[in-house]
């Protein structure tokens, strides 16, 4: 599969996700089709993991982002069945605590970076820096900056984070960053079903339906991100996300 056609430029130029079709299967004809896509990617996986581990050099972060029910979860428990969980580590970012509020915003996350040989991903990750907390400027109190600090906030915090991940390529963690695209028509049927099937209950909060209101801010939050820091060396990819056997 050609990796490029999900490939946002790093030339800063505007980011439209209006645009951007979140149904394409890009060719693949049907599920049964992905399935199969799928379960060569595990081997291949596998194989790959087996060489990262043996040669200690290397670590691998990926980064997914997305919004509400756009299939994280289920994208890391199907793609990522075929890997050691010896070698793995997943870390899913909640509200910081007191704690994490009390230190610089990239804090809890460079705590959570994988160790050489292993595969590290973030469930959400210091991207929500520039996503919730814009979205909900009230955030950014909470964090306690000095009033210079807040002088272009994001378009700081932008140019941080790739100085970050620059860094982390200079000292061998690679960056997959992955931007799952889910429809909003697609994102409606999904938290439905999260109230109509008891198994999937758990999964609802009141929380996504306030959010969901926020739809055009998130939108425009993560055309800006895109934009931003999509870098040469760390790209972010968009991947079409309203079916889930292809997003796998």
């Amino acid at each position: 599969m050609n990796l490029q056609r999900f490939l946002v430029p790093s030339n800063g130029r505007k980011v439209s996700l209006g645009k951007l079709s979140a149904d394409s299967t890009a060719g693949v004809r049907d599920e049964e089709t992905g399935v199969s896509m799928l379960e060569q990617c595990r081997s291949d996986l596998t194989e790959i993991q087996d060489k990262l581990y043996a040669q200690d050099k290397w670590a691998v972060l990926v980064v997914l982002q997305a919004m509400d029910a756009a299939g994280k979860d289920s994208t890391i428990k199907f793609v990522m069945s075929g890997v050691n969980p010896q070698g793995c580590q997943v870390v899913s970012f909640k509200e910081p605590s007191r704690e994490e509020l009390d230190h610089d915003f990239m804090w809890r996350y460079m705590r959570n970076l994988p160790e050489r040989g292993r595969i590290g991903i973030f469930n959400r990750s210091y991207y929500e820096e520039v996503l919730v907390v814009r979205v909900h400027p009230q955030l950014l109190d909470k964090q306690s900056l000095p009033d210079p600090c807040k002088k272009d906030v994001w378009q700081r915090r932008f140019e941080d984070i790739n100085a970050v991940e620059r860094y982390l390529v200079n000292n061998g963690v690679v960056p997959i960053k992955i931007f799952l695209n889910v429809s909003k028509k697609e994102q409606l049927k999904r938290l439905l079903k999260r109230l109509d099937k008891p198994s999937k209950n758990w999964k609802f909060a009141e929380s996504d339906i306030s959010e969901r209101a926020l739809w055009n801010d998130y939108m425009r939050a993560y055309e800006s991100m895109l934009q931003n820091t999509s870098t040469r060396h760390a790209p972010w990819y968009v991947v079409p996300a309203d079916n889930k056997w292809y997003t796998r």
